[in-house]
């Protein structure tokens, strides 16, 4: 069983170059220079914040769940973890995180998959993808086949010993974080999870903050 050690960032929140709350439900899109550092930060503790990565320099080459994770050997992301895109690009690395463990694998809520999880009168209720979908209609060089499996931080997805999945109650807590340092230039998109049917955010979607700091070479941009 692989333990998980917290690391902390030494960055001031007063040399932040952008700050922002996301309210629990919402979304954020965002472009990263190469050397800037996004911190994501659960705010109230065991919210899940969906999370999706793409080269800014091409769209479509979008974060490959499967290729990170036979990169790292394990299901989940923590300091040190390299996430790739399809093409195998690197895009970011954990550079700090106070949680210590983020799913890859148990996706972004949907009306389908509520009405599967959860029950058909589940369908009308706002979920991460409609977030996803908002979001990337604003922007025209994205499309619906631009979603892709996403991460999950702050989110707790145990592996059964049968392959299952079980989402449990969270590990994380207020104010813990993870920083991710840019490796390319990278689109970031966000859907501060709305879930009400699973005990992973305590039935109590709240909000998350995020903040970025200029790294050497990125100055010009914010």
């Amino acid at each position: 069983m692989t333990i998980f050690q917290p690391v902390s960032s030494e960055r001031s929140l007063t040399e932040a170059v952008y700050d922002k709350t996301i309210p629990a439900g919402d979304g954020w899109m965002h472009d990263l220079l190469p050397g800037q550092v996004l911190r994501i930060v659960d705010v109230e503790g065991n919210q899940a914040v969906d999370t999706l990565f793409y080269s800014a320099e091409d769209p479509a080459d979008h974060y490959s769940a499967v290729g990170t994770i036979t990169r790292q050997r394990s299901l989940y992301l923590t300091t040190g973890s390299v996430l790739v895109a399809e093409s195998g690009r690197e895009l970011l690395k954990i550079t700090a995180d106070t949680c210590g463990r983020h799913d890859t694998i148990g996706g972004a809520c949907s009306a389908q998959s509520n009405t599967v999880r959860y029950s058909h009168d589940t369908l009308p209720m706002h979920s991460c993808r409609d977030t996803f979908m908002r979001m990337l209609s604003g922007r025209s060089e994205f499309t619906k086949r631009d979603l892709a499996p996403n991460v999950n931080f702050f989110m707790n997805v145990p592996v059964t010993p049968e392959g299952g999945l079980t989402f449990a109650d969270g590990i994380s807590g207020p104010g813990r974080y993870v920083e991710l340092t840019a490796l390319a230039p990278v689109t970031v998109l966000i859907s501060n999870c709305p879930q009400l049917n699973n005990p992973c955010n305590g039935y109590n979607p709240t909000p998350a903050r995020v903040l970025i700091w200029n790294g050497e070479g990125s100055e010009a941009h914010v």
